[in-house]
């Protein structure tokens, strides 16, 4: 007898999805995180109009989109012309019942999955609980974790990783973490200033080969998030030194500003080279990890979680074929390097190296100046975030 059907470890979006679907199919969860609360420095804020059926099928859209706020617009400015390209998502009405993203921080949409999970008698979450150690067999998994009452071994059926991209669970397994880490770092901050006045879309994407920047709207308090690159040379402890600087070049609207956090971070494009071994599988970060130009990262992390709790659920309350977590495991694998990783890689080219500039620049624009002016063109290029989406193996 198991002390849990499955555990998740990690407490991140990803993490927290998968253990809220999972709990509300009837399965005895437990999600353990190595930090005393959700993480809430800067991360992914934008959510593509196409994870919104999963979070309504979870019932949190509805929350979600309280807590945070939709919207429809993009603006792609070249800075070295002044060029705007605009379009919009109104070409979706008719094709999905949610044609818009909602912006909302993913620590808050996590907070909302963690008070769902709380509120159910087979669900436990733990904080300030790390795992240390895991072994498995034919017949489950054992994990040693250490919390606020010491070291305490826990046994289940199935354990998922979504503990992020230095994701423990992954190293125990001796899975590797194949790819190429940038010799760039990010550098994302929320800051309050009024991008507005600047003409600048609620998602703005700034191009050019030295400032290029993301800045998304996420709230209705005038708080923006303003991600920009640096040389990762330079010495990390240092980047708030050198703020004042970037933000002179990239605060365009009226007014002053007041910096509410930021957080500087290594940029990867990597996969583990499979996302499932025996009874343990990995999602999210843990399993797959991308430079966050186009917001493809979150995105395909929630497209993990919802083929895989349902999947997983199958397996432990049904007795359906656990070969189902290799199709899961399989398919998840193939969007990332096929899908997820070439498109997030192609808009860092255009953002923030301006692709060179000459006519790979002009290439790339003329593609946005399309979707700028034709319908037909714009909703093909939108429905690409769609693609990243497979079904659970059970539900197929």
């Amino acid at each position: 007898m198991h002390d849990f059907d499955v555990i998740i470890v990690g407490g991140g979006p990803t993490g927290f999805v998968t253990a809220l679907g999972l709990a509300q199919a009837g399965v005895k969860v437990c999600l353990v995180e190595a930090e005393d609360a959700i993480i809430d420095s800067p991360r992914a804020a934008v959510y593509h109009w196409s994870v919104l059926d999963g979070l309504e099928r979870l019932g949190i859209r509805e929350e979600a989109e309280r807590i945070g706020f939709t919207k429809q617009d993009y603006l792609w400015l070249v800075r070295s012309t002044g060029e705007e390209i605009r379009y919009d998502l109104s070409v979706l009405e008719g094709y999905t019942a949610f044609p818009y993203n909602l912006h909302l921080g993913q620590d808050r949409l996590a907070a909302i999955a963690h008070d769902r999970l709380e509120a159910l008698p087979n669900a436990e979450i733990r904080f300030g609980t790390a795992m240390t150690t895991l072994a498995q067999d034919a017949g489950g998994v054992r994990v040693a974790v250490e919390g606020p009452e010491g070291v305490e071994y826990l046994s289940c059926a199935y354990l998922v990783g979504a503990d992020g991209a230095g994701s423990l669970v992954r190293k125990a397994l001796n899975l590797g973490f194949e790819g190429m880490t940038w010799p760039e770092r990010f550098v994302a901050t929320n800051v309050y200033h009024d991008f507005e006045s600047a003409n600048y879309g609620l998602t703005t994407m700034v191009i050019d080969d030295q400032w290029g920047a993301v800045i998304v709207k996420i709230d209705e308090e005038g708080l923006w998030r303003c991600t920009y690159m640096e040389d990762a040379a330079l010495p990390e402890r240092d980047y708030l030194q050198r703020l004042p600087d970037a933000y002179k070049h990239l605060l365009c609207g009226q007014g002053g500003h007041r910096l509410d956090r930021a957080a500087p971070y290594r940029m990867h494009q990597r996969a583990a080279e499979s996302f499932r071994k025996g009874r343990v599988v990995l999602a999210g970060d843990a399993a797959h990890v991308t430079n966050p130009t186009g917001g493809y990262g979150l995105t395909t992390g929630l497209f993990d979680a919802y083929a895989l709790w349902p999947t997983l659920a199958a397996v432990v309350l049904e007795d359906a074929n656990p070969a189902l977590l290799d199709i899961y495991a399989e398919d998840r694998r193939r969007i990332y390097l096929e899908r997820t990783s070439p498109k997030a890689v192609a808009n860092k080219h255009l953002v923030f190296h301006a692709c060179g500039g000459g006519a790979a620049l002009e290439e790339a624009l003329d593609g946005l100046r399309v979707m700028a002016r034709d319908a037909d063109a714009r909703r093909m290029g939108l429905w690409f975030v769609k693609t990243l989406e497979t079904p659970s193996p059970v539900e197929a």
